[in-house]
């Protein structure tokens, strides 16, 4: 696909996405590699311009440049956004209790500790990117490993097969204690992100590497 027609079907993805104010959003495309660059009025508009492109066939990596700005609201102290961070993990019922520490520092968030899953780490970051206030997440939090790799490898492999937009034959599937590497070729981006998420659905990974490559 040429950067051109990629480059419009960005920003058409952007502009009808109802989540995402595009409009000081600004998009470059070389050789399928997008970047963006501008601005937007929320961490979550942020993530979710992220995610926009990384639906669109073509796309081979993304350089994501957009900065966060509150042009309405008041700034927050450390320790509010603090306080509401904390307050929020305790409210998620997808959270262990007393799990998850952080810190903040100029309204950037840092969390901290160890989970048993994936989903929870995940859902520890999604809870604290939506407060007001807050211009980034960096998510620390460890998982602990605690099943055989042969385990690991045969719940990604059913997860794949069972999803009808991946060819699961086309991946190759390496577990190394906690760490999960996927090699082969998909079709399109947004097939990577699935077989991706499909790793990290399994109990006790910790780090996935992805080589897949499109063709």
């Amino acid at each position: 696909m040429e950067d051109k027609v990629l480059r419009q079907f960005i920003i058409d993805e952007l502009d009808f996405e109802p989540s995402i104010d595009a409009a000081n959003i600004g998009v470059a495309v070389e050789n399928g590699i997008v970047t963006l660059t501008g601005h937007v009025a929320s961490y979550v508009q942020k993530i979710a311009a992220e995610r926009a492109v990384q639906r669109i066939k073509g796309v081979k990596a993304i350089a994501e440049e957009i900065e966060v700005r509150y042009p309405d609201q008041p700034k927050r102290s450390d320790d509010e956004i603090a306080q509401r961070a904390v307050s929020i993990l305790n409210w998620s019922v997808q959270v262990p209790p007393d799990s998850i520490h952080l810190t903040v520092q100029k309204g950037w968030v840092t969390l901290t500790g160890t989970v048993e899953w994936q989903f929870q780490r995940l859902a520890a970051e999604s809870a604290v990117r939506k407060l007001s206030g807050i211009i980034g997440v960096t998510n620390l939090i460890e998982i602990k490993p605690h099943v055989a790799a042969a385990d690991i490898h045969r719940k990604i492999m059913d997860s794949l097969k069972r999803n009808a937009e991946v060819e699961a034959d086309s991946i190759r599937v390496i577990v190394d204690h906690d760490k999960v590497t996927l090699e082969g070729k998909v079709k399109a981006w947004y097939e990577r992100k699935l077989a991706e998420r499909a790793a990290w659905s399994a109990p006790g990974v910790k780090t996935v590497e992805d080589r897949l490559t499109l063709g």
